[in-house]
């Protein structure tokens, strides 16, 4: 059975080569009644571009790439949710590729589109090598996510150490006298935030602060184990709050204290920290910061689409010789794990896109 081509289309539709072109790569330029026209010609003869074919003509990918370490956490999620918004708002498409936590994979993935001559990546750095010197591929515009660094290049990330400050805040604001933080701050983003609260915690000596550096940051079974310990504790020697590193060591503490027969928030507080929506699930709504992650992508596709003007222009690109650092601001989101029964609010939003909480 012959390929069918373009032109096959343009007679079934019975248009010009031109218009079944623009259709494909700018549909705002093709009047609705013909975009349908030639749309129906397309699904009726199955029709499928020739990229391959365009691109060693010269061509380019009017699409983005991102690539995530896992899709098992609300932040990932978020960002693709984000930056396959603003792309296609750029009017450009987005594929979007999990590396499964491997470094070299991240990278082979990033090489990959680098091949196909998308338009830009988007690369959420693993924690595994986060905060290094990040890997530059040729000459298409790159942006990383969830990553600070001081090498040159474009970064956006959350604000880890300011969700630490902010939360500690809440938590010493509602009266709290003895505020116990759980998690092993061995990732860089927990480590940043361990600083944000014990940074609070120096503006408030009257407040004793015990660091338990245990509990893996995506396990809930070890907030569980220490919630439930830090509630079996003596009444003079336990805490009346928690703050987790993770909102998965969070929501597990809330498990752990209400199995030993204790009540959240009214024997002990419980906050988290990075605002993860896939951890929202417990029976207490989990007081946290709002999640970063849409916002994050949504800053990184215009960080491509700035490099990709500039050298449009004709301007220089400076990416390749100077620091481009975006940190997107923390916020409340103040629910019942904390307060107790009451509205939930996400307090001063103004100017950012929280996007959807999944």
């Amino acid at each position: 059975m012959a390929k069918v081509t373009i032109g096959d289309v343009a007679r079934e539709a019975g248009v010009a080569l031109g218009t079944v072109s623009n259709a494909l790569n700018h549909p705002e330029k093709v009047k609705p009644d013909t975009l349908k026209i030639v749309n129906d010609a397309i699904r009726k003869l199955g029709y499928a571009p020739n990229q391959s074919a365009r691109l060693l003509a010269g061509g380019t990918n009017p699409t983005f790439g991102l690539v995530v370490p896992q899709l098992n956490h609300g932040l990932s999620l978020q960002i693709a949710s984000g930056a396959s918004t603003e792309a296609q708002r750029q009017g450009y498409g987005l594929l979007v590729a999990t590396a499964n936590g491997e470094d070299a994979l991240e990278q082979r993935y990033a090489r990959y589109f680098m091949g196909t001559q998308m338009s830009g990546v988007l690369v959420q750095a693993s924690h595994t090598h986060a905060y290094g010197t990040p890997t530059q591929f040729g000459h298409t515009p790159i942006a990383y996510l969830d990553m600070t660094s001081d090498a040159p290049g474009y970064f956006v990330a959350a604000d880890s150490r300011g969700q630490g400050s902010l939360i500690a805040d809440h938590v010493v604001s509602l009266g709290a006298h003895h505020i116990a933080v759980i998690g092993d701050a061995a990732a860089p983003q927990d480590s940043l935030r361990l600083e944000g609260i014990r940074s609070t915690m120096e503006l408030h000596p009257e407040v004793t602060l015990t660091v338990i550096a245990e509990g893996a940051g995506n396990m809930a079974a070890d907030g569980f184990e220490l919630g439930m310990r830090i509630a079996r504790m003596d009444v003079a020697e336990r805490p009346d709050a928690i703050i987790g590193l993770t909102d998965v060591l969070a929501t597990g503490a809330i498990a752990g204290i209400v199995e030993a027969g204790l009540a959240v928030p009214g024997d002990i507080a419980v906050a988290g920290c990075d605002g993860n929506p896939l951890a929202w699930s417990g029976t207490v709504p989990l007081t946290t910061c709002a999640p970063m992650g849409y916002e994050m992508g949504r800053r990184g596709i215009h960080h491509l689409v700035e490099q990709i003007k500039a050298r449009k222009s004709g301007m220089r690109s400076d990416a390749a010789d100077e620091n481009h650092q975006e940190l997107v601001r923390p916020f409340m989101l103040t629910r019942e794990s904390t307060v107790g029964r009451s509205p939930v609010t996400a307090t001063d939003t103004i100017g950012l896109n929280l996007g959807t909480f999944l």
